[in-house]
């Protein structure tokens, strides 16, 4: 900063001006004469001057610290937190917060690769769509679902529900394998979630590269009864049911999913 004093900050030196009531000069010496208003004459108080001027600048370190110490707590404050529910909605050291769209909605799915998923709540993502497709433009269909997955693309006043699961962080390696990371197919985002709670920070994931196309009735099944799974808005789990489909219903890793138990509709 260049060694100036923060606006509205006096210096030191301004200070002791102000509480003498007269300018401070300094000489070759480094000795101060203050010169009094009620004094007969200069006054000597080179020693005093310095022993005020010393007192003065660690008042003024004070100062600093203490203003220092006000903005990281306003910053500290403007921060969102995801702290509820006695950090059930938290991120930290031993574990993270996902929020899940496509397949991963299914309990079942997400439990093949990351067993230490729990359920924490569902929410949405403001200003965004959910769209089918690939992140190759030449796709012929042969991935592991033959055809289209989810993918979260911006739209304003649109929104996507998902669900919010809490991941043990060693879940973290294989949950980045599934989507792809390392591939370049999908990439990790962290986004604000609205909750109940309200706002909570959590990681998701969006397609590299994406270019539409239809999805297949296994994948687009997955989704769906990972929707009704854990309730998701009915016009939102119809939108979803709305979704056109390549027509395929072949092998996928739907048959490696063995339980498919959505719950009762609530009456």
């Amino acid at each position: 900063m260049g060694g100036a004093f923060p606006i509205g900050v006096p210096a030191p030196l301004e200070v002791c001006a102000r509480a003498c009531g007269g300018p401070c000069q300094r000489s070759d010496a480094a000795e101060f004469k203050l010169t009094g208003r009620s004094a007969a004459g200069v006054i000597d108080r080179t020693g005093s001057s310095q022993r005020n001027l010393k007192n003065m600048y660690f008042s003024y370190g004070k100062i600093c610290f203490f203003l220092f110490y006000i903005r990281v707590a306003v910053m500290a404050a403007s921060i969102p937190t995801a702290t509820q529910n006695n950090g059930t909605l938290s991120n930290c050291s031993d574990h993270f917060l996902y929020f899940a769209y496509g397949s991963n909605l299914l309990t079942e799915r997400l439990h093949l690769r990351n067993p230490s998923a729990t359920f924490v709540t569902t929410g949405r993502l403001k200003d965004h769509t959910i769209q089918f497709g690939h992140w190759t433009k030449n796709f012929n269909g042969t991935n592991s679902w033959h055809g289209g997955v989810a993918t979260i693309e911006k739209s304003e006043g649109e929104y996507v529900w998902g669900v919010i699961w809490r991941l043990a962080m060693e879940d973290l390696i294989s949950l980045d394998k599934q989507e792809g990371v390392s591939k370049g197919i999908y990439r990790p985002l962290e986004v604000m979630v609205d909750t109940d709670e309200g706002e909570v920070l959590c990681r998701t994931y969006k397609m590299n590269s994406f270019t539409p196309y239809l999805t297949s009735d296994p994948y687009k099944l997955v989704v769906c009864l990972g929707a009704k799974q854990h309730n998701l808005p009915l016009d939102y789990i119809e939108k979803l049911e709305a979704v056109e489909t390549n027509g395929y219903s072949g092998p996928s890793i739907l048959d490696d999913i063995k339980v498919v138990n959505p719950p009762e509709k609530n009456t």
